[in-house]
Formats: structure tokens, C-alpha cells, sequence
């Protein structure tokens, strides 16, 4: 059968047209013009979760050491990369998260400020200092919201200070103290010399240390306070000597939040110890040399975004933004009351690189966590040491348990 010329012009004309770069490419255009329109239909109908980052300037202040650089935005990479950590989950499931950074200036009202959030915002993460949070609890317009500290430690504001609305990301102080007791108790080093601050934290921080050490049957075998006003880089190694002279113990334990003296004690006292506290061997959340249970993943992708290793804040805020993440997947909700009930119910549970999953305690709002117990350059433990144990939770030997707790507030609500 013969084929008319008319029929091959035609067809080598199609041919030419659909196989030419300029078609090729304006059928890409249209393909990504499509995509967009689906994304955007996507986003429009996606469940909104919006998340405030609530925080304020903070004066520079006196440096202590020029290897310590300060950071002003402790905590905010930390919510940023969980943001986009919920992002990526939330796009298979029809969500959307979405953080707003709130920063008051260093001499603004913070009241005023906080008033101005949206009231159909429901989740904010507060990093200041505990009376300004409280103040902040405390608020009509916050009644409405759920408050998640990334910043503070304070044992009162898990006990007798407690807000409902208010759920703490980093341990307390008595998690903190506990960790070193348990270890201590491992090792059998129970003879305790307390050198003590002159700030109110300090006064805190030791505290926390006579209950641990009573606790786990310590004994606090000598105990002062670190009152030199002289300046002590001069004559700090005389000065640790003749202070830490004629007492005989097994570790020194200094309570020195600030660091304004603490560090002059490794390899300066009367006799050769060890020293933990806020100094030396340290409790924390978070630690540059912890790598295991996939933390290094983390501490690298932290690092390339933010250009600087992960601080506790930063893990806190990191938290607390995977905590509301966690809980809006496992309820397909962004309401704050369907939100907040499975946050503090027993089916939740937070991956957060430690090896066990976190959760919070619904009698103080504080999140139950391993904490780490490290030295400037290793990681030595992670306490719950083996060998504690709990009816419920190992996690439940750090910290206030539901018996010891002072807390009244109801968080079920």
C-alpha cells in the first residue's frame, strides 16, 4: 500500500514538533506549572500547625574566658531544624508546621510583647530566665496556650511554682544532681566536699546536691562557700590549696552556674580528686561529645545549618518542637486540647537520641530524659546508671518522682 506524500509531510511535521528542544521545554514549563498548582491546592488544604519561638536580647556579658565565645541565639537553630524535620513527615500527611520567631529587645516590655502573639496560636516556646515565665503563665492571653520552656532548670518551677500550661524540655537541677549521685554511688566515691557560689543559682544548684546526696546516701563531709574577690588568675593555684586544706574526701563538687570560679579547682586542690558539679564532671542534656544512638547525625546536620555545635537550648527548643510534631502525627490534630492530652499521656513517646524514648511526667510537666554526664572532651555516662531501679520508669529515679512532688496544678485540663 502506498503512502501519500501529503500523509509523510504531515507526520514528519508532528515528528519534528514534538521531538524539538523548544517543544521539549515548554512541555517541561507546563509539567512544573502543573506541580505547582497541586503543591499550592496542597498547602492550602494541609493542616496548619503554627509555633511561636518567644524569647529576648540578652546583654553581652563580662567574658570569663576568651575560649568561651558567646552565643546569642542559643536555642532558635535548635527549632528551626525541627521545623523542617516536622516539615518533611508533615508533607506525606497533609501538615504544615509553621514557626514564628518573637525576639524582644533587651529593654522592651516582655509582657506587652507576648500580648501581641495571635490568639489562634496555641503552642509557643518560651527561652527565658524562670520569674519571666511564670510571669508569662500567668497571663490571661496564655490560658489559652501551652508554654514549652526550653531554657530553664529550676526545681521550683517543677514543684510548688508549677504552671499547667507550662511543660520544661532540659532537666532539672535535681535530674542533674541525682545523675552525678548514681554515678558516684556506682564508683563508691560517698565523701563529698561542697564548695558553694555566692549567686542565688549557686545557693540553688547545692541544693539540689544535699538533697541527691541524702538521697543516695552521700556524705557531705565538709562544706564552703567561695567568697575571693581578689582576682584570682594570679594566685587561683595558692588560693584552691590553702582553701581545700585539711579536709579528706573523695570528690569536690562545685556549684558555680555562672563559671566564675569552678574551673580553678581541676589540678589545684590539697589533695588530688576529681571534681563534678557545674564544673569538671558536669550533668547535662546535651554535650558536643555525645555521638551515640545516632546523635552524631544530628550533631552534624546541627552544625552545618547553624555553624556551631548544638547547646543545651538548642536541644531543648529542638525538642519541644519534635515533641509537638510527634504528637500532631499520632492525633492527625493541631488543636491545642487534643495536642497537650496526648503529650502528657502514656502513648507518647519522643526519639531524642539518647537511646530510650523521652516523655512527660504528668504530674510536673517535666519531660523524663537520660542525661549525660560528661567531661570537656568524652562522654562518660549516661545516668540512669544500670543498677537504679523504678516500678515504672528507670527515667523516674532522676529527678522529683510523683511522690516527692509539690506540684498542684492539673495538666490534664
Amino acid at each position: 500500500m502506498k503512502t501519500s506524500l501529503r500523509s509523510v509531510l504531515c507526520s514528519g511535521l508532528i515528528s519534528l514538533f514534538v521531538l524539538s528542544p523548544p517543544a521539549i521545554a515548554a512541555k517541561a514549563v507546563l509539567k512544573t506549572a502543573a506541580k505547582a498548582v497541586v503543591e499550592s491546592k496542597a498547602q492550602k488544604t494541609a493542616q496548619l500547625i503554627k509555633i511561636v519561638y518567644f524569647t529576648q536580647e540578652q546583654a553581652v556579658p563580662a567574658a570569663l574566658s576568651n575560649l568561651d565565645a558567646f552565643i546569642a541565639n542559643k536555642g532558635l537553630p535548635g527549632a528551626q531544624l525541627a521545623i523542617d524535620d516536622n516539615n518533611t513527615t508533615g508533607q506525606f500527611l497533609q501538615q504544615n508546621y509553621r514557626l514564628e520567631t518573637i525576639i524582644v529587645p533587651l529593654k522592651a516590655n516582655l509582657v506587652q510583647a507576648f500580648q501581641k502573639i495571635s490568639a489562634d496560636t496555641a503552642f509557643v516556646l518560651v527561652n527565658l530566665p524562670a520569674q519571666a515565665l511564670n510571669q508569662l503563665a500567668d497571663l490571661p492571653q496564655a490560658q489559652q496556650k501551652l508554654l514549652l520552656d526550653v531554657a530553664t532548670t529550676d526545681d521550683a518551677l517543677r514543684n510548688a511554682q508549677c504552671r499547667a500550661n507550662v511543660l520544661h524540655l532540659l532537666p532539672s537541677r535535681a535530674m542533674r544532681a541525682d545523675a552525678l549521685a548514681q554515678f558516684m554511688m556506682k564508683n563508691r566515691w560517698t565523701n563529698w566536699f561542697l564548695v558553694i557560689g555566692a549567686t542565688p543559682e549557686d545557693n540553688f544548684y547545692a541544693q539540689a546536691i544535699k538533697r541527691a546526696a541524702k538521697r543516695f546516701g552521700m556524705k557531705i563531709v565538709a562544706e564552703k562557700r567561695w567568697q575571693h574577690t581578689f582576682d584570682t588568675r594570679g594566685t587561683e593555684q595558692a588560693a584552691v590549696r590553702v582553701f581545700t586544706q585539711g579536709v579528706d574526701y573523695d570528690v569536690l563538687v562545685v556549684a558555680d552556674e555562672q563559671g566564675l570560679f569552678g574551673e580553678y579547682f581541676d589540678y589545684r586542690t590539697w589533695i588530688p580528686r576529681p571534681v563534678i558539679g557545674t564544673q569538671g564532671l558536669i550533668a547535662t542534656a546535651w554535650h558536643k561529645t555525645h555521638e551515640q544512638w545516632g546523635a552524631i547525625q544530628i550533631q552534624n546536620r546541627f552544625l552545618a545549618q547553624a555553624g556551631r555545635k548544638m547547646e543545651e537550648q538548642d536541644y531543648g527548643a529542638y525538642l519541644a518542637v519534635r515533641a509537638l510534631g510527634e504528637a500532631a502525627v499520632r492525633t492527625h490534630s493541631n488543636q491545642l486540647a487534643t495536642i497537650k492530652h496526648y503529650l502528657l499521656s502514656p502513648q507518647f513517646a519522643l526519639q531524642g537520641y539518647k537511646g530510650t524514648p523521652l516523655s512527660f511526667r504528668p504530674w510536673n510537666g517535666q519531660l523524663r530524659q537520660p542525661v549525660l554526664l560528661a567531661a570537656p572532651r568524652s562522654l562518660v555516662a549516661v545516668a540512669p546508671i544500670e543498677g537504679f531501679l523504678h516500678q515504672q520508669t528507670e527515667l523516674d529515679t532522676l529527678g522529683f518522682d510523683k511522690p516527692d512532688s509539690h506540684c498542684r496544678a492539673v495538666f490534664s485540663r
